[in-house]
């Protein structure tokens, strides 16, 4: 069986997040300090904290953006949505202005104020929230005025660190994997965040084990897989594990969903059939096609040595029956 324990600790080292681990917590703590100052927020109880992928260590390279939850624990309750996205959007647009080409830096999103970083290349999403009254929060709903939808990011950081020590530190690396493949095999939607659910929700399932990182990666694209035919086909929604009773939703065509379902399904056959492959060049070219590049361009997967990139063995220095051998140095011991 080919495990290629090696190349998965290279493979994972290629798909980390690069000087991102700076430039993220740099933009987000310039995002949080020019909302702190705000002396109308501050009145509301401002307190941004770092959420998504990127807070649950399951960001892969490259980070486009970061997502700081900005809690305002004493809002009125008259104060709508727009009142606090309107707020949002003065403060913000005031601190950072326009870049250089004179665009605003600051735009409005449904639920959010994106701020872009250009000499970072990535953007800064902060998105207001307020309390719900059980430890968790509303945040404003996509399209509907003065809507609020409840959600709790913190409860699924706890949930993330909790699922990894159960699983001896594999649940963290296997999302970052699910969510390379993602990215390798799909277009922009489905998103990572409905792969990482659906991997939460396999791993919670009692489904997803194994021995090292191979067993790991390949249990979990199965069930992944099942998952994604059961939300596409049945309409089996995907769990929201930090509240009960809810699932999540997400942002795809038929389509993107479809297209998602028959890739995944292939991904999982195609690493099933490489873990039992004996050929170690056959197994890695199978894995390395499911991970692709990353986000600099590099292949995320070596090839074991001794095996040229089409998995084929390379020649060896001698061959065999030769009638003799390059001469060595004289020397012993």
């Amino acid at each position: 069986m080919a495990h290629l324990k090696q190349q998965f600790k290279k493979a994972l080292s290629s798909i980390e997040p690069g000087n991102d681990k700076d430039n993220a917590p740099e933009a987000h703590r310039l995002v949080s300090d020019a909302l702190k100052a705000d002396p109308k927020l501050a009145e509301y109880g401002v307190s941004p904290v770092l959420i998504g992928s990127y807070k649950r260590n399951v960001s892969i390279r490259r980070i486009k953006d970061v997502d700081v939850f900005v809690r305002l624990a004493d809002v009125p309750r008259d104060v709508t949505s727009q009142d606090i996205l309107d707020r949002f959007f003065k403060v913000l647009h005031a601190e950072f202005g326009t870049d250089s080409d004179g665009h605003r830096r600051t735009k409005r999103q449904d639920r959010s104020l994106q701020v872009s970083f250009p000499d970072y290349d990535l953007y800064v999403d902060a998105v207001p929230a307020r309390p719900y009254g059980d430890g968790t929060w509303e945040i404003p709903q996509k399209g509907e005025d003065n809507k609020w939808v409840r959600t709790n990011p913190d409860g699924l950081t706890a949930l993330s660190s909790a699922m990894n020590a159960d699983h001896d530190e594999y649940y963290v690396p296997t999302v970052k994997l699910l969510r390379q493949t993602r990215r390798a095999l799909l277009g922009k939607r489905p998103g990572g965040f409905f792969i990482e659910m659906a991997a939460y929700q396999a791993f919670a399932s009692g489904l997803v084990s194994g021995d090292d990182q191979a067993e790991y990666y390949v249990s979990a694209l199965r069930e992944v897989s099942k998952i994604v035919d059961n939300f596409v086909t049945f309409g089996i929604a995907v769990t929201d594990p930090t509240l009960p009773g809810h699932t999540i939703s997400i942002r795809a065509t038929d389509d993107e969903l479809n297209t998602a379902r028959e890739r995944f399904a292939d991904a999982a056959a195609s690493a099933e059939a490489a873990l039992v492959e004996e050929d170690e060049g056959q197994a890695a070219l199978a894995f390395r096609k499911l991970l692709g590049t990353n986000g600099d361009g590099d292949t995320v997967f070596p090839m074991p040595d001794g095996f040229n990139d089409d998995g084929s063995k390379k020649a060896s220095a001698i061959s065999p029956g030769a009638r003799s051998v390059p001469a060595g140095k004289a020397t012993f011991g």
